[in-house]
């Protein structure tokens, strides 16, 4: 639709759907089970009934506030979204009740800026009166008017909630179509994890270079064996750069070769041998030794965001002509190619993620589980149709202690951040480790 449509989306808000989701209350990032309420179905959007929500790195750090963003709370994070149409609007052309649907990181962009016009939505700069780039969570929009979100009241604005949710309405031009030969829950994290890395290994020419590129994928978690299993689809010669050496029989039975960062012997066995790497880890991480695995051009792209600030001489990438470069996910058109791709013949095989399929109720474990980097190579997946509306609590994992992070968002409301640098408090901890 055009810009038009969407500001007659925006105008027409309404609430619609109160339905059961997962949200964090403050930066602990704690989830427990709530409600919120959904806009109703305007003439262009789409209700979707959610069946699987993936767990991104990403909301880790949302629901913590890590970023240097704005965290609205409470949060309801999920962008790795598949579920079956529900409902459709007046004006949907595209989509039918009882079509397989997916959602990915964004929901809506400006549709007038050079980017959206390009047919790359991901990159949307477009006028603050369009709010720009739609996240699909954490996202306040300034443009539409107050409307009931939450049980507690009223917000300024429609504050966007994710897919730990059990429904989600969506304009019908930023859903796409879920291929019937992708299991629904396998496919959810293609629709972060997948394009994230699908996106810049066909930009990079990986794809179109087949067998005559030498690829890199740093870390081995929910992103990094996607890259890997799109990497070896595409006929490269995959290596993966962990520094887990444990993860080296994860990376040979996906057909990777395995570098142990932590090894200076494996290290320079590498230097100078890659033609490109896919940089997947989220956390902070001293990223010049892998400059040095590049060949003279190469590429290294980041993908994974940690919170802090990079340490780079030029020295790192003067000498040798490389390039460090970043990557954010892809356009729907992308994510659909990514998708078809995914589910073509024998491919199906290599492409789709290895999963873990959890109840809500171990949605905190997983997230404690992703913090720990305990995560061998597989994405944990909510049962959102299965399990969201039980009435079980959400254990808990960890009595978290605030001075392990640092929350560098600026919080609303400011009561919701708990976070203290200077706690002294010695807290007894209960963990438990999800089987990976």
């Amino acid at each position: 639709p055009p810009p038009a449509a969407m500001a007659a989306r925006a105008a027409g808000a309404a609430v619609g759907e109160t339905v059961a989701c997962l949200a964090a209350h403050d930066t602990t990032g704690v989830l427990r089970r709530d409600n919120i309420a959904r806009r109703a179905v305007g003439a262009n959007d789409v209700a979707i009934d959610i069946k699987y929500c993936g767990i991104c790195h990403s909301d880790l750090h949302s629901v913590r506030g890590e970023w240097d963003q704005t965290a609205y709370y409470p949060m309801v994070p999920g962008h790795e979204i598949t579920g079956i149409v529900a409902a459709v609007g007046s004006a949907v052309d595209k989509w039918r009740v009882g079509d397989r649907v997916g959602v990915g990181v964004f929901v809506d962009s400006c549709r007038e800026c050079e980017q959206c016009k390009a047919g790359l939505e991901q990159y949307c700069d477009g006028p603050a009166a369009s709010d720009g780039l739609h996240l699909t969570y954490n996202k306040l929009l300034t443009a539409a008017p107050a409307i009931i979100n939450t049980p507690s009241g009223v917000r300024e604005g429609e504050l966007l909630h994710g897919g730990y949710s059990s429904a989600i309405v969506v304009d019908q031009g930023y859903i796409v179509k879920i291929p019937d030969a992708l299991p629904l829950d396998k496919a959810a994290p293609l629709l972060c994890a997948g394009i994230t890395t699908y996106s810049p290994l066909v930009h990079w020419g990986a794809k179109a270079g087949g067998a005559s590129v030498s690829v890199g994928v740093v870390g081995l978690g929910g992103l990094g064996h996607c890259a890997v299993k799109f990497s070896h689809a595409m006929g490269n010669a995959v290596h993966v750069i962990s520094t887990s050496p444990w993860k080296a029989a994860a990376a040979a039975a996906m057909g990777a070769k395995f570098i142990n960062s932590k090894d200076p012997s494996s290290m320079a066995a590498a230097a100078g041998s890659l033609d490109l790497i896919i940089n997947t880890v989220s956390a902070d991480h001293d990223v010049a030794p892998y400059l040095k695995l590049l060949k003279i051009s190469g590429t290294m792209v980041l993908v994974g965001l940690p919170p802090n600030p990079l340490a780079i001489r030029p020295f790192d990438v003067v000498g040798r002509r490389v390039a460090l470069a970043g990557s954010t996910i892809g356009s729907i058109a992308e994510t659909q190619e990514m998708l078809d791709y995914a589910a073509e013949g024998e491919r199906v095989g290599v492409c789709v993620p290895d999963v873990r399929v959890i109840p809500a109720k171990d949605a905190n474990h997983a997230l404690a589980t992703l913090s720990r980097n305990a995560n061998a190579a597989r994405r944990f997946v909510i049962d959102v149709g299965g399990t969201m509306g039980d009435t079980e609590a959400v254990e808990e994992d960890d009595a978290i202690d605030p001075s392990s992070w640092r929350v560098l968002a600026r919080v609303l409301p400011a009561s919701a951040n708990k976070h203290t640098h200077t706690s002294t408090t010695t807290t007894t901890t209960t963990t438990t480790t999800i089987a990976v």
